[in-house]
Formats: structure tokens, C-alpha cells, sequence
């Protein structure tokens, strides 16, 4: 006995309430999802950062400039990446977005130069907003330098490498 349509009813209001609750934390995931992005991008940039201080490969210009003013990142180094963090900005009217600041702790026992470390450290921060832009294929809403970096909804900016 169904009782003239009860449990249609009952099914017809858990399945709304089901979509509706899924529909109101849809954005709230989207959000974390590319939050996640962000962080897994500056990540990879780290890395590739790192490993191109490491090894002393850098353009031309870079390499010129190097010689004359910073001989000693000519040669390789050890880069150890500790942690990344971010810190959100609120909102920028300029932009249009939510600005996020990225701050990378790394440390190193072969560069000693307080100059050196923060060449290092500009580098390091360029490939990680590089890797963010090419994760969300906005290299055009940017200059050279990556700098700010943008996502669908934050820009990106680094602090300076602090070193450990």
C-alpha cells in the first residue's frame, strides 16, 4: 500500500534536497580544486627552479649578467626546497580577483652571498609563477616575467625566497 503517492513524494524531496546540496557545494570544491592547482603548479616550479640554479643553466643575457656581477652561480648548486606556503589577499578591484602571495622557504650550504641567494631566489620564484600560468593557460594576461601570475579566479605574486 502506498499510501495515495507518500513515497514518491518522499523520493521527489530527498532527490531535491540531494541537488540541492550538491549544487551549493559545487563551487566551494571548485574553489579548493583550484587552490590545489596553484599549489601543485608552484610546486613543479620549484622544482624546476631549483634544478636549473642547480645545474647553472640559465639564457644568455641571464649568463652575461652572471659572469660579471655573480661568477660564483656560474657553477652548480645545491638547492633544498623545504615548504611553500600562501596567504590569501582579499580581493583586488584592479584585477578583478582574489590575490594570493606565495612565500617559498628554501635553503642552500654552497651559496653564501646574500646577492647570489637572491638571484637564486628570483629565479626560483619566476619559474613558479611561469608553472602556474602554463597550468591555466594564461601566459597572455601577463608580462615576461610572470609577474602577476593568474588563475580563473586569484592573481599570483611570490615573496622573496627566504633562505634556511
Amino acid at each position: 500500500m502506498d499510501f495515495h503517492g507518500q513515497y514518491v513524494l518522499e523520493y521527489i524531496l530527498i532527490l531535491g534536497f540531494s541537488i540541492l546540496v550538491s549544487l551549493s557545494s559545487l563551487s566551494l570544491v571548485y574553489d579548493i580544486n583550484e587552490l590545489n592547482t596553484i599549489m601543485a603548479s608552484a610546486r613543479s616550479g620549484v622544482l624546476l627552479g631549483s634544478e636549473m640554479d642547480g645545474l647553472a643553466i640559465y639564457p644568455p643575457d641571464t649568463f652575461n649578467n652572471y659572469i660579471e656581477k655573480h661568477p660564483r652561480l656560474k657553477s652548480g648548486s645545491k638547492i633544498i626546497f623545504i615548504k611553500i606556503i600562501y596567504e590569501k589577499d582579499g580581493y583586488d578591484p584592479v584585477y578583478k580577483k582574489k590575490k594570493i602571495k606565495l612565500k617559498i622557504y628554501a635553503s642552500t650550504r654552497s651559496v653564501y652571498n646574500a646577492d647570489d641567494r637572491e638571484c637564486m631566489g628570483d629565479r626560483i620564484n619566476y619559474y613558479v609563477r611561469r608553472s602556474i600560468c602554463k597550468s591555466f593557460n594564461t601566459e597572455n594576461l601577463t608580462n615576461i616575467y610572470y609577474n602577476p601570475a593568474f588563475s580563473d579566479n586569484y592573481f599570483i605574486t611570490t615573496y622573496d625566497v627566504v633562505w634556511v
